[in-house]
Parts: structure tokens; C-alpha cells; sequence
């Protein structure tokens, strides 16, 4: 566990918690990546609860609290994993890499899994992953060696000062990096447009939609 703040637990769990044995998942489920490069991608979905970065409009509040969420074994996060069609596989949050996720990923990875990670890269990486798509987020920065790791630069667009936000960034990743600048959902009416002429005029940036919403899927 690499800067979570435990909570109440025996000796036993928090060793497991420790070893990434042991993770409090808020829920798996099977559907449709909804945004950023692999958008339309079916894969199976694993959340992890615990975030302190504390974005005021972020759209799964739920996941913050860990001590909300069960504590899950490995073999009860997998159980499900081969009974979809795709292989592919996005874990996320929450913050996902406030854990251990080494044992996660191996087991994934023997199993034949395509695996994808959502971060906000503020914490160090722990497991292998196919794809990290890193969303930066003002709250609490990501780490230099995060944004070098990135496939993907997502960044939240709320409000017109995050353009700048979203440039200082893209100069830190890698070359092949591929970049998306994202609407904020509440205010996606009014942003979006000022995205779509944004790329029109730095065509290095692409549009990323949260199309999971307009289709009504998870």
C-alpha cells in the first residue's frame, strides 16, 4: 500500500491489503470503455475505492472512502474475469495505484488479459499494464516518471485555465503519447465547443467524449 491511509483493520488484512492480496473493490463489471483512445473497446472493469485527490466534480464521489468498499481476495476479483468474451481488462478508481496492484497484474497477465490502467499518476506504479492512460488532475499533480510511463495524456476540461494546464503537461510525456482533451460532464454543453475549436487550432490534441453517458451504459 503505497500512501493509503489504513483504516480499521486487523493485523492479518492489512498485511494482505500491504501485499495487494487483498483490495477494496467498489465493483467489477463487463461494458463498453466509454472515453480516450480505446473508446468502444469492450472489456471487464474493476474499481478500486480510495482516492485522495479530491476533484470537486468528479463523478464517482463514491469511491473515496476505501473503508466504504470490501475488502476483496484475489480469487473473488478474478472469479468473473473469464466468463466475458473480451480480454481486455481496465482497472481503476478511485486511484488505483494507491495499492499494490503487482499480484492483480500477474494474475491477470497469466491468464491471458489485455490489461489497461486509469491513473491520475500522483502515485508510484506498481504492476505491468498494456495501456496507462493518465488523467492529470490541479488537486494533487502527477509524479515526472508517471507522465514519462503515459500512452495516453487524458485531461479534464472544467474551465478555460485548464488549456494551459492541459499544455504544460503534454510537454512532459512522451513522443508517441497520444493526447485527448475531455469536457467535464456537468459543464460538457458549454466546454465542448471551446475543445472542438481548441483542437481545430493545436491539431496535436484529439476530442475525448464520455460516449458511455450518451449511450446510458456503466
Amino acid at each position: 500500500m503505497t500512501g493509503c491511509k489504513p483504516y480499521h483493520l486487523n493485523q492479518a488484512d492489512r498485511l494482505l491489503l500491504e501485499k495487494g492480496l487483498l483490495l477494496p473493490v467498489m465493483e467489477v463489471f463487463y461494458s463498453v470503455q466509454g472515453e480516450g483512445f480505446n473508446m468502444g473497446k469492450a472489456a471487464w472493469f474493476i474499481r478500486i475505492g480510495g482516492c485522495d485527490v479530491g476533484c470537486h466534480w468528479c463523478d464517482v464521489k463514491e469511491a473515496w472512502d476505501a473503508s466504504l468498499h470490501p475488502l476483496t481476495s484475489l480469487d473473488d476479483i478474478l472469479h468473473h474475469a473469464n466468463e466475458f468474451p473480451s480480454k481486455s481488462v481496465v482497472i481503476t478508481g478511485g486511484e488505483p495505484l494507491m495499492y499494490n496492484l503487482d499480484p492483480l497484474c500477474s494474475s491477470l497477465r497469466q491468464a491471458g488479459h489485455t490489461i489497461f490502467l486509469e491513473t491520475s499518476g500522483a502515485y508510484p506504479v506498481s504492476g505491468q499494464f498494456d495501456w496507462i492512460c493518465l488523467s492529470p488532475k490541479i488537486n494533487l499533480p502527477p509524479r515526472t516518471d508517471m507522465l514519462l510511463m503515459a500512452d495516453e495524456l487524458k485531461v479534464i476540461i472544467f474551465q478555460e485555465s485548464d488549456f494551459i494546464w492541459a499544455e504544460n503537461h503534454s510537454k512532459m510525456v512522451k513522443e508517441k503519447c497520444q493526447l485527448f482533451l475531455q469536457p467535464e460532464w456537468s459543464q460538457h454543453k458549454i466546454i465542448l465547443p471551446k475543445i472542438v475549436d481548441y483542437v481545430m487550432n493545436h491539431p496535436k490534441w484529439m476530442v475525448s467524449l464520455q460516449a458511455h453517458k450518451y449511450m446510458n451504459i456503466p
